[in-house]
């Protein structure tokens, strides 16, 4: 049987999107014989330590990761609403470079591209990308998003 581990999930962190206490999900995983597990929570790593101390002493691998904001323009675009939120992406630590990076990306976010939500920007993403993953994250997502513009506009030439 193939192994299955969830890459996109919200904890308590997840301030109004996600209601997971993280002990209660890794006692989860592990019951479901699941041997990993990632926390993507929305523009913060407020819960890694918690999640990452409690999966090792359970048993299970910590994927750390998070759901973060790219603006569409750049984060110093504060002006409109298209630099309200910005398309959501997944990204997750492949490794310690990629921690240390997603750290200074989730920082940057905080500390510099701040409006309404912490963003940030292509440009940034590629400075710092060195062992990071990236996932298309949810319906919010950039290439998600292209896909429904497509189909919606298929669906109306009909």
């Amino acid at each position: 049987m193939a192994v299955f581990s969830h890459l996109h999930v919200h904890t308590q962190y997840s301030i109004l999107d996600g209601a997971s206490n993280i002990l209660s999900l890794i006692e989860k995983v592990k019951s479901l014989g699941m041997e990993a597990v990632a926390i993507t929570d929305h523009g913060n790593m407020f819960g890694v330590k918690e999640f990452h101390n409690t999966a090792t002493k359970k048993g299970v691998k910590p994927v750390i990761g998070c759901e973060i904001y790219v603006a569409k323009r750049s984060i110093a675009d504060v002006t409109g609403k298209e630099d309200r939120s910005g398309d959501h992406l997944i990204l997750l630590a492949k490794n310690l470079t990629g921690y240390k990076n997603l750290i200074k990306l989730v920082s940057t976010a905080w500390i510099k591209g701040f409006y309404y939500r912490p963003r940030i920007d292509k440009e940034l993403l590629a400075q710092y990308s060195e062992g990071l993953i990236a996932s298309s994250a949810c319906l919010a997502g950039e290439i998600p998003m292209k896909y429904l513009m497509v189909l919606w506009l298929v669906l109306k030439q009909r």
